[in-house]
Parts: structure tokens; C-alpha cells; sequence
């Protein structure tokens, strides 16, 4: 088995990139709509062509463009119109869509026009017309949509203080969902009687359909009175704008009509279908370990918690490997994944994966002979062009050669430039799909 860092660092890519292709957002979409003749199935749903007076093909998200792109091809000429959002520089050729790209992670105005005409797009479908949507991780920021009274630069600011304070996903899209005309299931009071479909790819734990990109086609658990205690928790109901905290207030006294909860009609002609998870990623990723010559365990597909923390567990388990050849025998891969946080305290620049992966090369720091990866699935850590980087047991040693303090680089929020310095960060462009993120970790 391998010991060479440079070699099981290849390695660590190469089953990550494993991952990445089970999860190919137009093989996802392949797999699950297909058309015999005349009838198109949709999962577990089929409809007749000759039942269906228009179809409308639209999406959200990092991935929905080629989500999109493998639509078209299988539906052809029976699209009627059509239009997807995604961020910059993940867009693909289309040829009956409309293609719109927007900000993420904070939202622009690009955003702002795109969104208001998918809605206007959606409110021309009628009772007999098809509308299927792709939905994937990302679609939040890229249709901000802002509720009557709240401007964008609100919400932009809004959504700074969420990510900055550490708060998780679930608790940014139920905020996100009450300061929206879009998301928490709204997109489905502007449909005008129309059957909608939702192919959906989960970037969140646990794949709750509400929360993924803000739950646009799905009942909505969330309040208005959920949305004030998660202020409250991050210390932030008298931080973020004054508009956010007077729609709040209204909502939670009924003066603002809630998001559309279970039950509601709405939802009688919708349906939603995970197509994707880091779940499906994680085990491609294990079958990639196998033919590598490691004895793979995937320790959770459901990891969250500050980053700085995971690392110290996930280091934990790879030392038990390492001294006690348990919970899995050497040459072993522990596989795990999901969406940790990080408090933003400094000025530097990096990304959660980033800061996992520097906080994991201290305490790996005597562990010769193994190797970390730990990547955002969609190609892009924070705000950089790195999807995350790569530590390993002499990180520090090299990292103090060149008069770097691992320290103060963490003080710093600065974990990019970093591993740029050491030569570790790990790029892959944009992957144009988003299944949350992935630690790998070696073992020779």
C-alpha cells in the first residue's frame, strides 16, 4: 500500500471525483424522466402527452442547468417554454430555455428580474399544462424574490449575518422562506392549476424537501415565530435590518399571511422527487476506495456542527484507525460528509472545508502515513475558486518551515491562502452539481 503523501493525495481525488460522478446532475435527471411514445414518466409518475396541453421546463439552483440540458433532450419539442436559474459560470447551453445567471451566496439583482419572471412564466400555465421543475442546492441565493416592504440590500444583508454567525442551513432557509415571495412553497400560488414535478437534488442533511434551495414546490414546516427565535439565538434580532424585523413581527401576529403548510391544496398537483444525495455520492466514493486497495467505512452522511469541532472528531477516528486498527482495518478510507459552519471572527478568506482541513492538521500533526480531503461538492469553498484542500501529517511542519502559524491563519478565517501557500489547495472548477460536502480520509 502507498505511503507516498503526494500519491494518496491523488488517490483522495480521485475517489472524491467518484463521488462527484454518481451524483452527474444529467444522469440524476436521465434515470428519472423518461419518455416511451407517448407517455412520459416521471418517477413513480406518469402522464399521457396527448393529456397535456403545455409543458413548461424550469429550475433553480447551482445544478439546474444541466439538470435542464438532459430535460430537453429528453422532451424535445414537447417543451413549450422555459427558464433556469444558476450561478455564474455554471450555465450550459440550452435551447428552449431561457438561461439566467445570478449571485450565490449572496443574492443580486440579477437574481432579483430572474426571479420575477420565472414567476411570471409559471402563472401562464394553466390546469392542463405540465410544469417540471430541477431544483438543486444554491436555488435560496439565486431567487431572492423579497417579500412587499424588504429591499434586496436587506436581504443581502440579512443573509451576510446568517452565514457569518455560524447559523446552520435549516435555520437560514426558514428565515430565507419567510422574507421571500418564492420559496416555502409559494413558487405554487402563482401556478394557475397546473401539475407541477419536481426532480430535486439534496444539498442539505437529512434531504428535507422543505429546506433544499428553500423548499420553492413543497409545504413549508417553518414560522414566522421560528424565524424570531433563530434571530434570537444568533443575537441577531436587533442586528439585521429594521424592515426584516417589522415583516417578522407582522407575520407572527398574522398581520402577513404564513408560508403554505401541509394540507394546503396548493399541493394537490405537486410532486417532489429526491434524484440525488450525498448519500449516492458517498457510496460511489466506498466503491472507489475498494478498487484503490482500502478498506472503506462511511462514518456519517449526516456530519454538522463548527467546523473546528468535526475536525477534532473526524482526527479521532482516524487515530483509533491508525494506533488501535479499529473501527476499520488499515489501509483503511473513512468516508463521511455534510454541512459543517464556521463562526466568521477574521478577515481572511477560505471556506468550511478549508477551515476543517486546517483545524484537522493540527491534531494530525504526528500521524504519519495519512492524508485528508475535505471538498464542497459543487467545486467552490466559500467564496474562492478552491473546493477545499488537502492536509496530511507533515502540514505543519511544512506550514512552520515557511513561517506560517496554523494558529493564526485559523484566527484569521484565512485557511486559502494557507493551503495556497503550501501548494494543497484542491480545484476542480465547477463540478455543476451540489450534493453538500465530503471528507475522505487515507490511512496506508
Amino acid at each position: 500500500m502507498m505511503s507516498n503523501s503526494q500519491a494518496m493525495k491523488k488517490t483522495a481525488a480521485r475517489i472524491f471525483k467518484a463521488g462527484i460522478s454518481a451524483v452527474d446532475p444529467e444522469t440524476c435527471v436521465r434515470q428519472n424522466l423518461v419518455l416511451v411514445n407517448n407517455m412520459l414518466h416521471i418517477k413513480d409518475r406518469s402522464f399521457y402527452l396527448e393529456d397535456i396541453r403545455r409543458i413548461y421546463l424550469i429550475g433553480a439552483g447551482k445544478a439546474s442547468a444541466a439538470m435542464a440540458r438532459a430535460a430537453e433532450t429528453i422532451l424535445g419539442d414537447h417543451i413549450h417554454d422555459g427558464l433556469v436559474i444558476t450561478k455564474y459560470d455554471h450555465g450550459v447551453p440550452l435551447n428552449t430555455c431561457g438561461l439566467m445567471e445570478a449571485g450565490h451566496p449572496l443574492p443580486d439583482e440579477n437574481g432579483c428580474r430572474a426571479t420575477d419572471e420565472l414567476l411570471s412564466l409559471v402563472s401562464s400555465a394553466g390546469p392542463h399544462d405540465l410544469i417540471v421543475c430541477m431544483i438543486s442546492g444554491g436555488g435560496s441565493a439565486l431567487t431572492p424574490a423579497p417579500a412587499k416592504g424588504i429591499g434586496l440590500a436587506d436581504k443581502q444583508e440579512t443573509t451576510r449575518l446568517l452565514l457569518s454567525c455560524g447559523a446552520t442551513i435549516h435555520e437560514i432557509n426558514t428565515i430565507r422562506k419567510h422574507l421571500s415571495r418564492i420559496k416555502g412553497g409559494q413558487l405554487c400560488r402563482s401556478v394557475q392549476g397546473a401539475h407541477v414535478v419536481s426532480l430535486i437534488l439534496s444539498d442539505v442533511i437529512g434531504d428535507n424537501l422543505d429546506i433544499i434551495a428553500s423548499g420553492m414546490t413543497t409545504a413549508d414546516t417553518g414560522t414566522f415565530a421560528d424565524c424570531r427565535k433563530i434571530l434570537n439565538h444568533h443575537t441577531l434580532w436587533d442586528t439585521v435590518p429594521p424592515s426584516v424585523r417589522h415583516h417578522i413581527e407582522a407575520g407572527g401576529m398574522g398581520k402577513i399571511p404564513e408560508t403554505p403548510k401541509p394540507g394546503d391544496t396548493l399541493f394537490d398537483k405537486v410532486d417532489n422527487y429526491i434524484v440525488g444525495s450525498l448519500s449516492d455520492a458517498l457510496n460511489a466514493a466506498e466503491k472507489e476506495a475498494v478498487k484503490a486497495g482500502f478498506h472503506p467505512m462511511v462514518l456519517s452522511s449526516m456530519i454538522q456542527g463548527e467546523a473546528g469541532e468535526v475536525a477534532k472528531v473526524l482526527c479521532a477516528v482516524a487515530r483509533e484507525v491508525t494506533l488501535a486498527n479499529r473501527p476499520v482495518p488499515r489501509p483503511a478510507c473513512v468516508l463521511s460528509g455534510g454541512e459543517t459552519t464556521v463562526v466568521l471572527k477574521g478577515k481572511g478568506t477560505g471556506g468550511r472545508n478549508m477551515h476543517l482541513a486546517l483545524a484537522s492538521a493540527i491534531a494530525m500533526q504526528d500521524m504519519p502515513n495519512t492524508v485528508m480531503l475535505s471538498a464542497g461538492t459543487d467545486g467552490n469553498d466559500g467564496p474562492t475558486d478552491a473546493a477545499g484542500a488537502f492536509v496530511d501529517g507533515s502540514t505543519v511542519t511544512r506550514a512552520v518551515a515557511l513561517g506560517l502559524s496554523v494558529e493564526q491563519f485559523l484566527a484569521d478565517n484565512n485557511s486559502y491562502a494557507f493551503f495556497q501557500e503550501l501548494g494543497d489547495l484542491f480545484i476542480t472548477g465547477p463540478t455543476r452539481t451540489n450534493v453538500m460536502d465530503m471528507q475522505i480520509i487515507l490511512i496506508a
